[in-house]
């Protein structure tokens, strides 16, 4: 069902956690398969320092969590809300069809914690 680089992901996930001092939270979840994402990111002058996620879910939720971090990692806030599911599964090597909303998930993450980092500590308000 799931390609080698999808299982390498899930069995040895990078950057699994919780980011302490993290400036940038975000959680979603899909009500209709029960998995959860959380990424907590520390964002510096603009750049993804260190991110990490908790994730409840199949294989393919972890999966994407994981390669989603690498792929955000030491990026631009703009370069990471860039980054689309499409390009999660392509960087994973496919999904099957009734997991590409793992992917969704991923990249919901990554907007929902950039989304809480500028409403609530660029603007001065945390930092």
């Amino acid at each position: 069902m799931y390609n080698e680089k999808v299982m390498k992901e899930f069995i040895s996930p990078s950057n699994v956690g919780e980011v302490k001092n993290a400036n940038a939270v975000g959680e979603v979840g899909n009500a209709s398969c029960g998995d959860i994402m959380k990424i907590s990111m520390r964002i510096e002058n603009g750049i993804i320092e260190e991110v990490k996620f908790q994730t409840y879910g199949c294989a393919a939720a972890v999966a994407t969590s994981s390669i989603a971090t690498k792929m955000i990692k030491g990026k631009t806030i703009d370069e990471a809300l860039a980054i689309t599911n499409q390009e999660v599964v392509e960087e994973l090597g496919g999904l099957p069809a009734q997991k590409i909303h793992c992917s969704v998930l991923a990249e919901g993450a990554i907007k929902a914690a950039i989304k809480n980092y500028l409403e609530n500590y660029k603007m001065g308000n945390n930092a």
